[in-house]
């Protein structure tokens, strides 16, 4: 299934996302004091917690809720001959060319629209020629070629070097998968759209391995999975397409593809992948590695090696998508205005902000917000006035504020206000923790 190429318009621009994020500490450049390092970037203390309840939910839908699916950490650095079984020291590079006279380096594919040259006038391009995206590194204290190693390009790779071994160490029959969350990098020529194109970047990713014949039920039932995922987290179904590859976009291993697109402020872009990659990578890996990586069917003691189905998603990407979507600008009455994070409860950073009225009421409010931090990520706020407080936490997308008044002394209640729809509920503090929860996994 493809979307047609009609889509609907973008009202949050990225200029004022990257500001927010920076303002209130969502993401913004690495090394910031020494002016940044292109295609890297922090999460500071919300963009972490919104990073890692996306992790945490995939998680938990991919490998906790089932039994036909094992979890690794692998090493970002794997043995060399990996990326010459998997091509990439042979075949992952882009066409790349450098101006003469500013010495930048750029896509030969991407010179539309990037402007005049630094040092006055047109560009003096190079020829094109390819440029290979893994970052190299050397292990040991000798710089020499034995020496080389790279990390990783992407996360696949390890598992299907792993799959042996968590195959017989979990007990584990076809059809059955093994996922990771892991950093990869990449040596991009030229990274841009603020965290979407980066050199360092974080993948969550699912190997599939099926018998032969099961390989395109098995493709279907995982895009049809993970598309419902990205609408279970609280991206708009109308931002959402899917988009199969066309036969010349298919990597020659490939036997089809599809992407899950988002629709961001600067267009369409694929944020996960669902691949048929069919025997190709542990074929691979059985030649240059000497190690039979074959299946033994225990019914029909057929003996083959497994196909695999893959979904690949980038957090980072993700993370992106869900700021641009929870991105919002309100007029409210009396001619006041906020900007608001809408985010999934789920996933919001801070799940609740306890505000005592009154710096006197400080003390029992601060022990409301101690306890529902054994349960949730709750934040605790006596400064400034009431409305300024809820603003703050419109901004950080906190889906519940929980007002402690002077009536809770004697009545044993407080106000809890949704970001949303700015509603307020009187409910007894000995139910808030339940209240809350209830709400935020619903």
């Amino acid at each position: 299934m493809t979307a047609d190429s009609d889509a609907p318009t973008r009202s949050v621009r990225m200029e004022d996302l990257v500001s927010l994020c920076a303002r209130r500490g969502f993401i913004f450049a690495s090394s910031e004091i020494y002016g940044g390092i292109n295609g890297f970037w922090d999460y500071g203390p919300l963009g972490v917690e919104l990073k890692n309840n996306l992790k945490a939910r995939w998680w938990q839908r991919m490998v906790r809720e089932r039994d036909d699916v094992e979890g690794i950490d692998s090493s970002i650095i794997c043995h060399p001959k990996t990326w010459e079984a998997s091509g990439h020291v042979e075949h992952f590079s882009d066409p790349m060319v450098d101006c003469k006279a500013c010495k930048k380096r750029f896509r030969a594919d991407q010179l539309e629209g990037i402007g005049k040259c630094s040092e006055g006038g047109a560009h003096d391009f190079t020829d094109p020629r390819n440029f290979n995206l893994m970052l190299k590194t050397f292990i040991g204290a000798s710089e020499e070629a034995a020496a080389t190693a790279y990390l990783r390009a992407e996360t696949c790779q390890s598992i299907f070097t792993d799959f042996k071994r968590v195959r017989e160490a979990a007990r584990q029959k076809l059809p059955f998968g093994i996922a990771q969350i892991g950093k990869a990098f990449r040596n991009e020529i030229n990274p841009r759209n603020f965290t979407f194109r980066s050199r360092e970047f974080e993948q969550a990713e699912l190997e599939f391995f099926v018998a032969p014949a099961d390989r395109e039920k098995w493709f279907q039932y995982w895009l049809a999975e993970r598309f419902a995922f990205h609408q279970e987290i609280g991206l708009r179904p109308e931002h959402l397409r899917q988009r199969d590859h066309e036969p010349d976009e298919l990597a020659h291993y490939c036997n089809a593809a599809c992407d899950v697109e988002y629709l961001f402020p600067f267009g369409w872009q694929e944020i996960e992948g669902i691949h048929d990659r069919g025997d190709w990578d542990l074929t691979r890996h059985t030649e240059y590695a000497g190690k039979d990586l074959s299946y033994v069917d225990d019914q029909t003691k057929e003996k083959f090696i497994p196909h695999v189905v893959e979904t690949s998603v980038g957090i980072d990407r993700t993370t992106l998508a869900l700021l641009c979507d929870a991105y919002a600008e309100e007029d409210l009455e009396g001619g006041d205005q906020r900007t608001v994070m809408r985010f999934h409860p789920a996933l919001a950073p801070i799940k609740a902000a306890v505000l005592p009225l009154s710096k006197k009421l400080a003390e029992p409010a601060e022990k409301l917000a101690r306890d529902l931090r054994k349960r949730m990520n709750a934040y605790f706020d006596v400064s400034g006035n009431i409305g300024k407080r809820y603003r703050r936490q419109d901004e950080a997308g906190t889906p519940f504020c929980v007002t402690y008044d002077f009536d809770s002394e004697t009545d044993g209640q407080v106000t809890v206000r949704e970001r949303d729809s700015m509603r307020q509920d009187r409910i007894p503090i000995e139910g808030v923790a339940a209240w809350l929860a209830e709400r935020i996994e619903g």
